[in-house]
């Protein structure tokens, strides 16, 4: 059985490396020229500041998934607090039936009670899970480019 949770990721932060490790193996692009870093203390001052939340995924208390989501006023829209995933992922093993579906709608539902007005999920064009997005309810509004161009390598 799979429970999920608002958790803090500074109290998670370790148990999420080995994920987040095997989540950058899998869908990272540019992976021989950008290794991952991560900043933690700017995800510290974030969740400092109440602009950044975890929900997590677990099977027998073991982590195994999470949806990291940035918080914030839009500059368009000043009366509104967006949520935007940072990052989301899920274990392979616990990918079939509906966790994916239940991590989401769990998150879904405490950011609504805590005011967000509008929930921004983003997918890797090579990974994507569109198809459980738009069933959701989520509406593709916008195409992301990137394109690698030296510097700091």
């Amino acid at each position: 059985m799979v429970s999920f949770q608002q958790e803090f990721l500074c109290q998670v932060k370790d148990e999420c490396i080995p994920l987040i490790e095997r989540h950058w193996e899998e869908i990272a692009i540019n992976k021989d020229r950008i290794k991952l870093n991560p900043d933690w203390d700017a995800y510290d001052l974030l969740e400092d500041s109440g602009r950044l939340t975890i929900f997590t995924a677990r099977s027998s208390e073991k982590l195994v998934g999470y949806l990291v989501v940035l918080l914030g006023n839009n500059i368009h829209y000043k009366d509104h607090v967006f949520a935007s995933n940072d990052i989301i992922y899920l274990h392979p093993d616990y990918r079939k039936g509906m966790t994916g579906v239940k991590l989401i709608k769990f998150a879904e539902k405490y950011l609504k009670k805590d005011g967000v007005s509008v929930m921004v999920m983003n997918t890797k064009v090579h990974s994507p899970f569109d198809i459980i997005l738009e069933r959701l309810g989520f509406t593709p509004i916008e195409r992301l480019y990137s394109k690698y161009i030296g510097g700091n390598s």
